[in-house]
């Protein structure tokens, strides 16, 4: 594995909330309470992101371009919507293969056998 690999590697795994966020809005638009109720519903409670945390997450995936918002009054409370961009399908595409070899690392790290 190339020295960039393995870097590349260690950041995804910060890059999991963002992973996670653009693949939800690949299905439809969200609003940011709705992003983190669904990740905690998806995920069956194992992964819990605070509003705080998401939120910034947002901003910075609309300042590269990846998603968009648009505001619409529900019961007279404005709130933001999310979606992706098709600069934010091809960002998740490259995050789906990465979290594919990330993952298979990982299985075949747990299967490994030292031999002695």
């Amino acid at each position: 594995m190339a020295k960039s690999d393995k870097k590349r590697g260690a950041s995804f795994l910060n890059g999991v909330p963002n992973l996670l966020i653009l693949k939800l809005l690949s299905r439809r638009e969200m609003y940011g309470y709705e992003l983190v109720r669904s990740i905690q519903q998806a995920s069956g409670e194992a992964l819990v992101f605070a509003e705080g945390c998401i939120y910034p997450l947002l901003h910075v995936l609309e300042e590269e371009g990846c998603i968009s918002s648009r505001e619409q009054a529900i019961n007279g409370r404005t709130r933001l919507y999310y979606l992706l961009t098709g600069k934010g399908e091809q960002r998740l595409a490259e995050m789906e293969r990465e979290w594919d070899r990330v993952r298979q690392g990982v299985v075949q790290a747990l299967n490994w056998e030292p031999v002695s």
